[in-house]
């Protein structure tokens, strides 16, 4: 474990905003962690747990402590009842674990292929894609509780998971770090295949054949690469903004006008909307404010295009919410986590 002093963030954030760290050091092994906490540089109020650096917008330099999340390891933790259950360290890289997994013939997390980021950012956001989120496979998450000193496990229960959300961003919020997560994935494959556009991708791939996990992360890679920029040529965090849920009674009301619009109904009697779609009906794709923009492709990612500042940014989220609740009367938010936090949107 080495400190380090005023160092560049540019290379650890997806977006490419440039900043500077005040401190910085790299995990390699979650023991470190007590290492860490001793630190006079640790402030358990203002240090940074990075990991892909996928989910952030850095908006000025940070003045606190940066800890880099670069654990690694992935083994088998237990089997039974058609589940294989695998432990993946946080600072392994989603996608390469995915790809691992289906190295080893279990399947659960095809549909969250060529999602950026660690394996321990996946619980926080609750991460999903194409009808799956990973609470759906996860069974449980190993993590240092601040508090306490110790380290600590976390059922699925625990972390009380909803869309796009978890404990470690409500109330164990700057308490919990996590370190490793165990997923419960399937000896035997089926196919989720909810969303049309998967369907017709795998099909593409298939034909009449039956699709393997394989296939399906084939086709939900092809499908993001065809629409999603690749951070290292074009800057982005991803999907910007989250898909809104509103009541029946709103959706309804939108239905009327906009018989063709995308709508998922939940459990809870409530209506999710694709983000993406209402930002591409109020003709926002290649809209740019200074150096950002949004993305010509897919309406639903913001791009860093030429240099953006963090305010061309923080504009350009503003201008699109405020299109859309104009258009629609329809509230978005995004989804990466703004710091300083006094930036959300």
């Amino acid at each position: 474990m080495q400190l380090q002093h005023h160092i560049d963030l540019t290379p650890y954030n997806t977006f490419g905003l440039r900043a500077r760290a005040a401190s910085f050091v790299a995990l390699h092994h979650a023991d470190e962690l007590r290492d860490i906490v001793r630190l006079p540089e640790f402030d358990r109020d203002t240090v940074l747990w990075l990991g892909g650096g996928s989910n952030i917008l850095l908006m000025e330099d940070y003045a606190g402590l940066v800890v880099h999340m670069e654990n690694k390891g992935i083994r088998e933790v237990g089997r039974g009842n058609g589940l294989v259950y695998i432990e993946a360290q946080a600072g392994e890289i989603w996608h390469d674990f995915v790809l691992h997994t289906l190295d080893l013939g279990l399947s659960g997390l095809e549909n969250l292929s060529l999602i950026p980021g660690t394996v321990g950012a996946s619980p926080v956001q609750n991460i999903g894609a194409y009808g799956i989120e990973v609470k759906d496979v996860i069974h449980s998450v190993r993590c240092f509780d601040l508090e306490s000193g110790e380290f600590i496990e976390l059922s699925n229960a625990d972390c009380r998971f909803a869309y796009r959300e978890s404990l470690f961003k409500q109330a164990g919020k700057g308490r919990y770090v996590i370190v490793s997560v165990v997923f419960a994935l399937k000896e035997q494959f089926a196919a989720d295949l909810k969303y049309g556009d998967l369907a017709a991708a795998v099909a593409e791939i298939c034909g009449e054949r039956a699709p393997t996990a394989k296939d399906i992360s084939a086709a939900v890679c092809a499908i993001r690469m065809s629409k999603l920029p690749d951070p290292a040529v074009l800057g982005n965090v991803g999907s910007f903004f989250k898909n809104p849920v509103i009541s029946a009674e709103q959706a309804a009301a939108l239905l009327a006008r906009y018989p063709a619009m995308p709508r998922y109904p939940q459990a809870d009697g409530s209506v999710k909307l694709a983000a993406g779609w209402l930002i591409d009906q109020c003709r926002l794709k290649g809209f740019a404010l200074g150096g950002a923009a949004v993305h010509d492709k897919q309406a639903l990612v913001l791009v860093n295009r030429n240099h953006a500042a963090p305010q061309d940014i923080y504009r350009l989220a503003q201008h699109v919410r405020d299109t859309v609740r104009a258009q629609f009367q329809v509230e978005l938010h995004a989804e990466p986590n703004w710091l300083p936090a006094s930036y959300s949107l």
